[in-house]
This record gives structure tokens, C-alpha cells and sequence, in this order.
């Protein structure tokens, strides 16, 4: 019963660390149509700016407040200096954004080096369940991740703004005649987005080990979770997130991660093809 407390513990870890991710580069993939391949030198870029913070004498949680909002800046440079030149041309987005992560990974070695870099967690305490003890680091992990996810939801279905975003996703040219600017929404939006990718990596930072190439291994089940859930809605996140970080965790502690990939990557193919829309994903 304990073993099987400990990996529904680790998948539910796994799943929202995964949607967490998932989120930030459906709200650009999935709503702008933007494929953005450096997502997760973003998501890298908010874990090494908690290896340069703390390394500059502040706390994690310090580190982890200017995470997103370093990140959102470089969303912002990179929106204005390359997005907004490509918006609705995906493959031109694809070389794009492909070139960009090789440059941001790139940099990373420059700075910080190429040997990889360890968060110690800020919280070392365990939360006991009778005979079963969990950190309480993942605890608050997956309670942040599911606020974080709540409050985007809010954001870009009830409120205003998202009204707004969504307008301009659907019907650009009939939103600017109704007098929203696009461009800014636009600009927003890819800015939110990078900001939650930054987010994401600045909290797993004390997980897994900062290094270059840590992005990758966050970026392809991400995408495979926006493909299974569906792009257009962004519940379809949730699905696909469940279903892509599910099987994969589960089946990493079962048999091996190599069995793991390749049934997530078999499901996927299996999804797409009898269900090209996604799991909520809308026919139209």
C-alpha cells in the first residue's frame, strides 16, 4: 500500500510539473499558433536564474519571484525582435525558434559552464502519512503548480483580458476592426507565456540537475501533451497531461524509461491517428 501511495504521489508530481510546463507553450502553440522549439531553453533559462540568484547570496524563493519575470523579459526581447515577424507562418516559426535554442543553449554553456548545476530544496522536512514519509518540497510543488494553473484558467476564460486574447486568436482582423490591438494582445500573450515556462523551471530547479540540456526532456513530452489533449482548448492541456505524464511516470517505475518512451510515444501516434483533434480537441 505504501509503494503504491509513493508512485501516485510521484505521477501526480510528474503530471502537474508536466501540464505546468505544457501550459506556458500551449498558450503560444495551442492558442497562437506559434511552435515555439526554444520553450524549453525558456523553461532551462528560469532554472539557471535560481543557480545566478542564489549564487548571488539571496534566497530560493527570491530566486524563484524573479524567475518569470527574467524569463518574461526575454520573451518580450524575443517577441519583438523575431515572433512578431512570423506570427501565422509555423514552419518559418519552427526554424525560427529552432535556431533560437541552439543560441539560448549556447549562452548557457558561455555563462555557467557545461558541467551541471544542483538547487538545494528549500524545504528538507518531510510530510509523514502513518508509515509513509513524502518531501514536503513536492508537496508545495504541486500545490503551487495546480494555483498557477488555476490562476492562468481564470486569466484566459474569465477574465476580460482573456475575452480579449481569445477574440484576437479566432478572428484577428475582425478584434482590431472592434477596436482591440492585436499587436499588444499579441505581445501579451507570448510574454505569459515564456513568464510560465520561466516559472516552471525556476521550481523544478532543486528536482533535477540545471544543466544546458535540461529543457529537452520537458519540451518533447510537452508537446505530446498538447497533441493528445488537443491544441485549440486549453483544457485540452489537462488531458494530455494526464495521459502523456501518467503513462510515462508509471511505466518509468514499472519497467524502464526506454519501455516508458516508447509507449508514450506509441500512444500519441495512436491518439493523433484515431483522433487528430486531441482528447477534447474540437472537429471544426
Amino acid at each position: 500500500m505504501t509503494e503504491v501511495f509513493a508512485i501516485g504521489l510521484n505521477s501526480l508530481s510528474y503530471i502537474l510539473i508536466l501540464i505546468l510546463v505544457a501550459l506556458g507553450l500551449v498558450v503560444v502553440f495551442g492558442m497562437m499558433g506559434v511552435i515555439n522549439m526554444a520553450h524549453g531553453e525558456l523553461f532551462m533559462l528560469g532554472a539557471y536564474t535560481v543557480v545566478a540568484v542564489e549564487g548571488a547570496g539571496a534566497p530560493f524563493w527570491v530566486a524563484v519571484l524573479a524567475a518569470p519575470l527574467v524569463v518574461g523579459a526575454a520573451g518580450l526581447v524575443i517577441e519583438w525582435s523575431l515572433i512578431r515577424h512570423i506570427y501565422h507562418r509555423p514552419l518559418d516559426t519552427i526554424l525560427a525558434t529552432w535556431g533560437l535554442s541552439i543560441a539560448l543553449k549556447q549562452a548557457a554553456i558561455l555563462v555557467f559552464g557545461p558541467a551541471s548545476h544542483s538547487v538545494i530544496a528549500p524545504i528538507q522536512a518531510e510530510v509523514s502519512f502513518g508509515a509513509f514519509a513524502y518531501p514536503a518540497y513536492r508537496l508545495l510543488l504541486m500545490g503551487i503548480a495546480v494555483a498557477v494553473i488555476a490562476a492562468v484558467f481564470v486569466i484566459f476564460l474569465r477574465s476580460d483580458f482573456g475575452l480579449q486574447a481569445r477574440a484576437v486568436i479566432a478572428r484577428p482582423h475582425t478584434a482590431a476592426s472592434l477596436g482591440i490591438d492585436t499587436r499588444r494582445m499579441y505581445r501579451v500573450t507570448f510574454v505569459i507565456g515564456t513568464a510560465i515556462a520561466g516559472l516552471a523551471g525556476a521550481l523544478v530547479a532543486p528536482l533535477i540537475s540545471v544543466d544546458p540540456q535540461m529543457g529537452l526532456g520537458y519540451l518533447i513530452p510537452a508537446f505530446l501533451s498538447i497533441l493528445v489533449g488537443g491544441a485549440g482548448p486549453l483544457a485540452g492541456v489537462l488531458a494530455g497531461g494526464g495521459v502523456v505524464g501518467g503513462t510515462d511516470s508509471i511505466l518509468t517505475i514499472w519497467l524502464s524509461p526506454v519501455v516508458a518512451q516508447i509507449a508514450v510515444f506509441t500512444l500519441a501516434i495512436l491518439v493523433i491517428r484515431l483522433r487528430p483533434q486531441g482528447i477534447l480537441g474540437d472537429k471544426s
